[in-house]
């Protein structure tokens, strides 16, 4: 294990033990980080540490890793609220406002998110940016019957779409849908950006997640951090 996937770990580790308690139901994410945190979560469910935890997953991926460490899957069916989210991100600006999706899952993920009362986020420092879009694209989740359209009408907005392809095939989302990684030289006013993409026809979900995180667990090369959201922050 590398150093950074060994702080992952303990960044995982963190999260479950400063937000989880026995009877909660939890949001369980998706990503590298968030895995670390469902094999922590697995952990102390099974030495008996945590008990009466369910969780809702955020995609299959997260659904089969939970199966295979014995951690109980409830539908948002079967559970009004949500105590507490965790989640992973590709990107985490000061303001803790993220960019998400480049698992594939932000659809998933920002459904479940909405259904929790909060949101904390894990990740590594690599993740940390300055201003959102500074190294990751922005995943747009789009049905395929209007990708023509919404790939016409992104660029019209300034963005530089491309298909996300995965072995030589365009990615198929756990919806069924594809995924535009989209691009732009300005970044400013995130909100309206988001908005514009949201009314694209077709455009199913997109990949900022504004507003949600409280939270960040941040495992870097100095030991984990714990961040959060500015009070002065929308």
């Amino acid at each position: 294990m590398t150093d950074l996937e060994a702080l992952k770990a303990e960044a995982g580790a963190a999260a479950v033990d400063r937000f989880v308690r026995s009877g909660m139901r939890l949001g369980l994410g998706s990503g590298s980080t968030a895995a670390k945190m469902l094999d922590a979560l697995g952990e102390r469910l099974a030495s008996g540490a945590l008990v009466d935890i369910a969780g809702v997953p955020t995609s299959a991926a997260t659904a089969a890793r939970c199966d295979e460490l014995g951690i109980p899957l409830l539908s948002l069916e079967d559970v009004a609220e949500l105590d507490v989210v965790i989640d992973g991100a590709d990107e985490v600006d000061p303001a803790l406002d993220l960019i998400k999706g480049l698992g594939g899952a932000h659809l998933r993920e920002k459904v479940v998110a909405s259904a929790a009362r909060r949101m904390v986020v894990v990740a590594d420092e690599t993740k940390l940016v300055s201003r959102l879009g500074e190294q990751a694209p922005l995943p747009v989740e789009v049905i395929p019957f209007a990708m023509p359209v919404a790939e016409r009408l992104l660029r019209d907005l300034g963005w530089e779409p491309e298909l996300r392809v995965d072995a030589g095939r365009p990615f198929v989302t756990d919806e069924g849908n594809r995924i535009l990684h989209c691009t732009r030289a300005e970044w400013v006013d995130p909100p309206a950006l988001a908005r514009d993409v949201s009314d694209v026809p077709g455009v199913v979900e997109h990949g900022f997640f504004l507003g949600f995180a409280s939270t960040a667990v941040v495992a870097t090369r100095d030991g984990v951090r714990v961040l959060e959201r500015p009070t002065s922050a929308p």
